[in-house]
């Protein structure tokens, strides 16, 4: 439930944020009269969001053995890949975002394209939710999926009206760093969960099957366990491969973050002499 909360109040935001800039700039331009256009567009993006989502929930639940395994693996991996992608995105456009979208939007004021400004960034942020929750959906039941995205996207738009209506302003910086974390730890997860269903249908070997077996210490399939396992991607007996893709994962990212936050402080230190 953790999980798909953050991961509703994640993407949430963003697209709370998008559509409070562009409302912001007909607000300031006095064009109240085309928030109409905007806040359909917003409305018929989330329809096909869940429209897309439970057509992606359907199919997983058409398939059985190892069609359904390598289904699994497929979208965890594929799950993974997307969050580590827009972690990076936001992380490298945060700092412009405000900009970039005032000028979509005086675009879109002069083409008449303000709807689709509004559906396609919507829709972007619920695809992937969608494609998210589908993942998390394999590791805890489909009600604590639902009630923790409900949560989310509750907060989201709290956060945001909070932000647009209000003088007092959300450290957005610290907000993303802080998810920014968390997320690549849930990937990582995703990543090892995806190995092992694609372990047991044979596509990527195991090497060693049972690297090690904690389950007598705590069992995977207990509260705790299960938790930990939509958290972290917890497996009490994983596979060789299924930990090495986990560390070789989490190692990845990490040196990047800090190669590429020590190259910014290299570049601007002061000349002396």
């Amino acid at each position: 439930m953790l999980a798909s909360f953050l991961l509703s109040l994640r993407e949430g935001l963003e697209a709370a944020l998008i559509l409070g800039i562009v409302l912001g700039v007909l607000n300031k331009l006095q064009r109240r009269d085309l928030t109409g256009a905007v806040w359909l567009g917003a409305a018929s993006a989330a329809a096909a969001a869940l429209l897309s989502a439970l057509a992606l929930n359907w199919l997983g639940m058409e398939l059985s053995g190892r069609a359904e395994q390598i289904f699994e693996g497929a979208v965890l991996l594929f799950a993974a890949a997307v969050l580590t992608w827009m972690i990076f995105w936001m992380r490298r456009s945060a700092v412009n975002l405000k900009n970039e979208i005032e000028a979509k939007t005086h675009l879109a004021l002069r083409g008449g394209g303000l709807f689709a400004l509004a559906f396609l960034s919507v829709f972007r942020e619920g695809i992937e939710l969608a494609l998210f929750l589908l993942a998390v959906r394999q590791t805890v039941s489909p009600l604590q999926t639902i009630g923790g995205a409900a949560l989310g996207l509750f907060a989201a738009a709290t956060l945001g009206v909070a932000l647009f209506s209000s003088t007092r302003r959300l450290n957005l910086r610290l907000f993303f760093t802080v998810t920014n974390f968390l997320l690549i730890i849930f990937a990582a997860g995703m990543v090892g969960l995806g190995i092992h269903e694609l372990n047991e249908a044979g596509i990527i070997p195991a090497v060693t099957e049972h690297l090690w077996n904690l389950n007598g210490v705590l069992d995977e399939k207990s509260d705790l366990g299960l938790l930990l396992k939509a958290l972290f991607g917890y497996n009490g007996n994983p596979s060789l491969t299924e930990v090495l893709g986990y560390l070789a994962y989490l190692g990845g990212i990490f040196t990047f973050l800090a190669v590429s936050r020590a190259k910014p402080s290299a570049k601007t230190a002061p000349v002396t002499g």
